[in-house]
């Protein structure tokens, strides 16, 4: 049986979605564009909603039954708790959506933040949603890539990124950035999926790559290459926190979610009402189950300091 493999650095998303073309790092980033920008009123219609605005898997404690808004907001506590972050702290948020994680912190920590996206939309209704809940004072979003930022030196006490690292065609790129943009002591925190394997059957090479595809994402590391990296670049105090099995309550909604949907994805798509954007991005729901139901990947939160 033949099988597949995926190495780091590369882009493994089907070019059908790009009329066969190899992407410049220049033009993969105007495809994720694209895929945030023409999904943003699916994302709150059918995941997130106004007050969360959360583009990411929620945190389900074991012990409490929360709902699917609850355990959104509770991912941002999460990451903010294991990060050891307090009020003081300056924060860049890289990758940072609509803004929910940043409008969160400034809201309910009291944060300076900074968010930056890729996106000019994403900054737009950022600062819209950061205006109406009131911390447009606190927070702000501007228009740059996580890999090259125009900020100085040792600017923040912390680096934040949500389910935005694994958009970097070269993970090392955001870490060498984010080592640069933190002052003497600052943490890193990131949150996303990782490879548990490296080869795969034909039927999961197909979940893959509609994750991949779904969701403008490249590629994905796994935990051991995730770990080299930081080590590379002279992080010390890391720590790796599998939650996976708090995670897999959001894969089993969005699942379900999707599965509810299908007539009306079905019909729009038919109609011509859906982007290919749009359209990768459903499909989506359905596979990453597989992903998680079959091992292929699992759910992290990584912190280090410089």
């Amino acid at each position: 049986m033949k099988s597949y493999r995926i190495e780091p650095d590369q882009d493994y998303r089907d070019q059908s979605l790009r009329q066969h073309e190899v992407l410049s790092p220049e033009a993969l980033a105007e495809d994720a564009v694209k895929h945030y920008d023409d999904c943003y009123r699916d994302y709150l219609a059918a995941w997130c909603n106004r007050d969360n605005l959360a583009l990411h898997y929620g945190y389900w404690d074991s012990d409490k039954p929360y709902q699917q808004h609850q355990a959104l907001i509770n991912k941002n506590r999460i990451l903010y708790d294991k990060a050891g972050i307090s009020a003081e702290d300056k924060v860049l948020d890289a990758g940072c959506g609509i803004g929910g994680s940043s409008i969160w912190m400034g809201r309910e920590k009291g944060n300076r933040v900074t968010g930056i996206t890729i996106s000019q939309q994403q900054a737009h209704y950022a600062r819209q949603h950061a205006k109406r809940h009131g911390v447009a004072d606190k927070v702000d979003f501007e228009v740059a890539d996580f890999c090259q930022t125009p900020f100085e030196d040792a600017s923040f006490d912390v680096v934040w990124a949500l389910e935005s690292s694994c958009h970097a065609l070269r993970k090392g790129d955001f870490l060498k950035e984010a080592w640069r943009l933190l002052r003497p002591g600052g943490r890193l925190v990131v949150c996303d999926g990782f490879l548990l394997q490296r080869e795969f059957t034909p039927n999961q090479w197909q979940a893959v790559v509609t994750c991949l595809n779904g969701w403008a994402v490249p590629n994905l590391c796994s935990r051991e290459e995730f770990t080299g990296l930081l080590e590379g670049l002279d992080f010390n105090d890391i720590s790796i926190h599998d939650i996976t099995p708090q995670t897999l309550p959001s894969a089993d909604y969005m699942y379900k979610v999707a599965k509810r949907l299908y007539p009306v994805q079905k019909i729009s798509q038919w109609l011509g009402l859906r982007s290919k954007a749009q359209t990768a991005n459903y499909y989506v729901g359905l596979a990453q189950h597989q992903l998680f139901d079959e091992k292929l990947t699992e759910y992290l939160i990584f912190t280090a300091r410089k």
